[in-house]
């Protein structure tokens, strides 16, 4: 990524940290949920919880963009957790697009072409990482 990519990434996650974990974690697990429906079965915790989870692993990410390698071992150790609650390969795509959607749902006038071009590299990059830990066999 660009320096000019991470500092996007970087001012757009503060606007969007500061709004109630719970409504960006609803709207991102509403929209996964009605893009693919199978996936509800693999949450079997309180979806407050998940939410929490998921923003602090999005602004432990955003504070380590500078070096994603620098966090390779615990993407890939997440990944592998993964596998275990049934996450497959396929479905990295489906929440890529969800994350982008909810993200310029929620920056709103503020996202615009070169924002995703950013976060979709860095999701993209993620995303590979991640998939190559737990599927090696698996072409991404």
């Amino acid at each position: 990524m660009t320096p000019k990519q991470i500092i996007l990434i970087k001012n757009s996650w503060k606007v969007l940290k500061i709004i109630d974990t719970s409504l960006v974690g609803d709207v991102f697990y509403s929209r996964l949920f009605l893009e693919m429906p199978s996936l509800r079965t693999l949450f079997n915790s309180k979806m407050t919880d998940q939410y929490s989870k998921l923003i602090d692993m999005l602004s432990y990410i955003v504070s380590k963009i500078d070096d994603l390698t620098e966090i390779n071992e615990q993407l890939a150790d997440l990944a592998i957790r993964h596998v275990a609650y049934g996450v497959r390969p396929s479905h990295y795509a489906i929440v890529g697009k969800t994350l982008l959607w909810t993200l310029e749902k929620g920056l709103g006038k503020d996202w615009n072409n070169e924002l995703n071009d950013a976060w979709t590299l860095c999701y993209d990059t993620i995303s590979h990482t991640m998939i190559n830990a737990a599927y090696p066999n698996e072409k991404t």
